[in-house]
């Protein structure tokens, strides 16, 4: 039989922005429902960020023991266990899970149901035999990767991201079939642990960031030894021996890719097909949910967050989002979600960080009515001391120096460009980041410089030196 449950919210979906939600509500006493028929953490934990983080920093160490040469330091050759590297993979997770485990969220009150839930009414739901009735319900399932129609792939072994972080043998050649962040965080870390890598992209390599800043992230990794095909086709798959081979098509031009392994890294899709929302009145499309400003779906009472709606699709968007969503479902607030100043970043060596507009998106929306600043790595001292000079910082602002958007392309990008994500969340003109005082030598002088560039075209122009002169003439 059916057991009923009647509480205050119901959360579908045990990921990130998921477990934020559950987690907020139930300590701040509200009888909270999660429910989850996969794993306790979701993509991010399990699948996503932090075994592909933990990946990348056992290459990191890797490639370091090969690079101390223009320090006085003789390389040498590392000796890679890769099942020990998987081991450390499985350890950081493991070291992780007790935060997002069915213990602790039952440890906090949160009633926890492990099974697949399906929209039976506008606010109930039915989930390993109970119908839960909710006043709020919050859909988090998030994403999973999209499998492309290739002819023959369905007949051959693959990876996705899902699958990747249980291999326990190095591939002797892994064919990447996508070059966004996924498929080029990937690839540098399997190059590094002594694979031979070939990246496939349809189009151009991370193609939603600045090109300017990408080509110095494609230099190294060529430099690394990654056979970059960008603007081909993957016509087909079939097995060859103990590993495939991959058809392509450039212009004009065909070839085979060999490899041992294959990895899908072809982008993600929403998470809905099990859900039944028409039950629940929710549109949705193939993009994710349709939800508004305040993250309500077409049920006002049923809100959807991070990846299941389709927008960007970071695990610090899915916990924003949790946040908006806590004000509107618990405290009847009309937060709305303001998605201008989200960071992203590619976290390989050097890390590729943005937030805002790019500057061609600066330039479609307001043509020749910005300003550019760019500042190279090599001008640096921090990086000249350590030899880490390819690089950079490009900064858009308006005519009156307000920032719109802000890339790096430069070791630790990511903890540099966190100044411009509260630039541009807080409105600051450029002068803020021109006045502040960064200490020296540091990586994040880098900011500094690039912002004081925008005053340069005044300070050092014929009537500033006019200026200078009168004065001086005053005593």
């Amino acid at each position: 039989m059916t057991s009923v449950v009647d509480t205050d919210i119901c959360v579908i979906g045990a990921g990130s922005g998921g477990l934020s939600v559950a987690a907020g509500a139930a300590q701040m006493g509200a009888d909270t429902v999660l429910v989850e028929s996969g794993k306790m953490g979701g993509d991010c934990l399990n699948y996503g960020c932090i075994p592909s983080k933990a990946l990348l920093a056992a290459a990191k160490q890797a490639y370091a023991m090969t690079d101390g040469a223009s320090l006085g330091v003789s390389p040498v050759v590392p000796e890679i266990s890769f099942n020990k590297v998987h081991d450390h993979v499985r350890g950081v997770i493991a070291a992780l899970e007790p935060n997002d485990s069915q213990k602790r969220f039952e440890g906090l009150g949160v009633n926890v149901i492990r099974a697949e839930a399906h929209f039976v009414g506008r606010q109930e739901i039915e989930a390993g035999g109970y119908r839960i009735k909710a006043r709020r319900i919050v859909i988090a399932t998030g994403s999973s990767p999209v499998v492309p129609a290739i002819t023959g792939l369905n007949q051959v072994p693959f990876f996705t991201n899902e699958t990747l972080f249980d291999n326990e043998t190095c591939p002797d050649h892994l064919v990447i079939i996508g070059g966004g962040p996924i498929g080029v965080e990937m690839a540098q870390a399997h190059v590094r642990l002594g694979a031979k890598v070939t990246i496939l992209e349809m189009f151009s390599l991370m193609a939603k960031d600045d090109p300017e800043l990408v080509a110095v992230l494609k230099n190294q990794l060529i430099g690394e030894g990654v056979d970059i095909r960008e603007g081909v086709k993957v016509n087909a798959v079939e097995q060859k021996g103990d590993g495939l081979s991959v058809s392509i098509e450039g212009d004009n031009t065909t070839d085979r890719v060999h490899g041992s392994h294959l990895l899908v890294a072809t982008g993600r899709q929403a998470n809905v097909a099990a859900l039944n929302l028409e039950a629940a009145g929710i549109d949705y499309d193939r993009n994710g949910i349709k939800v508004d400003k305040r993250l309500r779906t077409t049920n006002k009472k049923v809100f959807a967050i991070g990846d299941v709606t389709g927008g960007l699709q970071f695990t610090h968007v899915a916990n924003y989002h949790a946040g908006i969503v806590i004000r509107n479902a618990l405290f009847r607030l009309p937060a709305k979600a303001n998605h201008n100043a989200v960071p992203w970043v590619t976290y390989t060596d050097p890390e590729l960080a943005n937030v805002g507009l790019t500057e061609a998106q600066a330039r479609a929306r307001r043509g020749d009515r910005i300003r550019v600043l760019t500042w190279p790595l090599e001008e640096n001292d921090r990086a000249q001391a350590e030899r880490k000079t390819d690089g950079m910082i490009k900064v858009i602002t308006n005519k009156t120096g307000r920032i719109l958007g802000a890339s790096i392309v430069a070791p630790h990008a990511g903890e540099l460009i966190q100044p411009w994500v509260l630039a541009i969340s807080a409105k600051l003109k450029i002068r803020s980041m021109a006045g502040y005082i960064a200490p020296f030598p540091s990586l994040g002088e880098i900011s500094k410089r690039a912002a004081s560039s925008y005053y340069t075209p005044a300070l050092f122009s014929k009537r500033t030196r006019r200026m200078v002169r009168l004065l001086g003439k005053l005593g």
